[in-house]
């Protein structure tokens, strides 16, 4: 392949991912079909279908970097020697919301699309990824409340994940700078974090107390 014939490649490569992001944001990622891309791309379905075996693939191609970037991230926190099982906890679930709402007309298909349960085995290598963010979180919460109970671990885990998307579904449609927003957000939030670890440090679950 000449050298104009791979730029060109590239471009066509280029503008597909951009017409899959444009429509899966507009549409849904259900809603929006190959031929749409397409269209929107400037070029045939099947030129598409030459660099992306199928829908999946161009989902695949926009999510992997990205969560990748949250997942370096993240456990770099973790990895910190200096801060307290609290601050960790703070910090990556600050790193988790600022990556959502930088990324607000597209997070929900990031995490949400092909998902699959975070108490199984994942197959596909972006539901490998997003269990991996989810386990790091799990992580966090398990170090702070000294969690033994697998299932004690598993249920606030993914009640503190639920609280962070309660968050995320209020701010999404803020169109105040991110940096702004978060700046706002960070006492509330810091304290919210507080008040869930007592909480979940006094409650029971199947009858076991959790012990500090």
């Amino acid at each position: 392949m000449t050298n104009r014939q791979s730029a060109r490649s590239d471009e066509t490569k280029k503008e597909i991912i951009n017409a899959a992001e444009k429509l899966f944001s507009q549409k849904g990622y259900d809603a929006v079909t190959i031929r749409e891309i397409a269209k929107l791309a400037g070029c045939s379905h099947t030129t598409i279908y030459l660099y992306y075996k199928d829908k999946e693939a161009l989902l695949y191609k926009l999510s992997m970097p990205h969560l990748n970037d949250l997942y370096i991230q993240m456990e770099q926190t973790l990895q910190q020697t200096n801060l307290s099982v609290e601050e960790k906890l703070k910090i990556i679930s600050k790193k988790y919301i600022y990556f959502c709402l930088q990324n607000k007309s597209m997070y929900s298909i990031f995490f949400n699309e092909m998902s699959s349960r975070v108490d199984e085995e994942p197959v596909t290598e972006i539901n490998k990824l997003r269990l991996s963010i989810f386990n790091l979180l799990k992580t966090a919460v398990t170090n702070c409340l000294q969690i033994k109970s697998e299932q004690q671990i598993l249920a606030y885990s993914r009640i503190f994940y639920f609280n962070l998307n309660g968050i995320l579904s209020t701010y999404s449609y803020q169109h105040e700078p991110l940096e702004v927003l978060m700046e706002r957000l960070i006492p509330t939030f810091d304290l919210a974090v507080e008040i869930m670890l007592e909480g979940m440090k006094g409650k029971y679950i199947g009858g076991e107390k959790i012990e500090d």
